[in-house]
């Protein structure tokens, strides 16, 4: 049995989208007063994915952090990253303002559609982004089959 896409009238779309934002403007005023982590939930680092034909490439935004703060682990084909973004001991009698800057932990993890060749990953963390680069096994690489006519 195959399932079809439910059609939606224009009025339950609306009433939908209309659900969605009350929904976001209730969890935006809960949590806007209370320090990190509930304030501006979000996914960090953020992660561009790109695939190729041999190879899938994560780069992440990971400012503040060194390459020694980071931890990359492959597991099958869940890609785990790691690390601490730590907070620098400056102290100054008066200026601040208002501070923005956020340090502690995160996790990402990331199913990769394909079995990757573990021995051969290279990650390098250069001005604020991290670079993985996760070859597919030889398993996992599309092969073309030529038709016969």
């Amino acid at each position: 049995m195959a399932l079809l896409p439910v059609k939606r009238s224009q009025r339950e779309t609306n009433d939908l989208a209309r659900l969605h934002r009350d929904m976001d403007d209730l969890f935006h005023g809960f949590f806007d007063g209370w320090d990190w982590p509930f304030r501006g939930i979000s996914r960090w680092p953020t992660l561009d994915i790109a695939e190729h034909d041999n190879e899938y490439v994560v780069k992440a935004e990971v400012p503040g952090c060194k390459a020694d703060d980071i931890d990359i682990s492959v597991h099958n084909s869940t890609l785990v990253i790691r690390g601490e973004k730590k907070e620098e001991e400056k102290k100054e009698g008066k200026g601040f303002y208002h501070v923005e800057r956020s340090f502690g932990s995160f996790r990402r993890e990331l199913n990769l559609a394909s079995r990757i060749d573990s021995e051969k990953i290279e990650a390098s963390c250069e001005d604020g982004v991290l670079t993985v680069k996760l070859p597919k096994s030889e398993k996992a690489k599309a092969v073309k089959i030529k038709v016969k006519g």
